[in-house]
């Protein structure tokens, strides 16, 4: 059982140097909950949710399911799509989250880390915390034997130059999203 008292959020120091961020990217490696907790956090803050992995090509698809991880030219249509959907949001002036593992910090300023308006929720664990997550998933394309190659190539946000929101995965995901909710909704729009 998960002590709900433990720290489970920590803000990078630009985490709301521009008020409250507008588009949420919830990332981390597979099986880390990113699509669990994107939907509780869209709920709770009647936000558009887009699931990242639907907006991969098939190709992709294939070479993941395969157990061959991607390239940075495979994923960059993928990011690009990403980067389009987000800029969509902002010149609408509108919410949004998406999911989308951005393991490396290219990654993340391909689709937006530069603006302070976008925000990486960061759902971090370790290999022994994730791995009985993959285990018990079904439907899901990703083999559980692609985790390494996923904290192999894993830059983990930085606290200090990053818009970031650090969320400890051993936390229930309905604390996570109250926790993350409560300190997005502090800042006015």
């Amino acid at each position: 059982m998960y002590d709900t008292g433990q720290k489970t959020v920590s803000l990078s120091r630009r985490f709301g140097e521009a008020g409250r961020p507008c588009v949420l990217i919830v990332m981390g490696v597979s099986g880390c909950g990113k699509s669990t907790l994107a939907q509780l956090m869209a709920e709770r803050m009647a936000w558009p949710l887009i699931e990242g992995d639907d907006l991969h090509p098939p190709a992709n698809i294939a070479r993941m399911s395969n157990g061959i991880p991607l390239t940075d030219t495979d994923r960059t249509p993928w990011l690009d799509l990403i980067a389009g959907r987000i800029q969509s949001w902002r010149d609408a002036g509108q919410c949004g989250i998406v999911t989308c593992s951005s393991l490396k910090r290219s990654y993340r300023r391909q689709i937006g880390s530069d603006s302070a308006d976008v925000c990486f929720v960061y759902l971090k664990g370790s290999r022994e915390d994730i791995m009985p997550r993959l285990y018990q998933r079904t439907g899901h394309f990703m083999p559980v034997a692609m985790l390494d190659s996923q904290f192999a190539t894993l830059e983990e946000p930085d606290m200090h130059e990053e818009v970031v929101m650090v969320l400890d995965v051993n936390a229930p995901q309905e604390h996570l999203a109250e926790r993350a909710c409560a300190h997005l909704t502090q800042f006015s729009l």
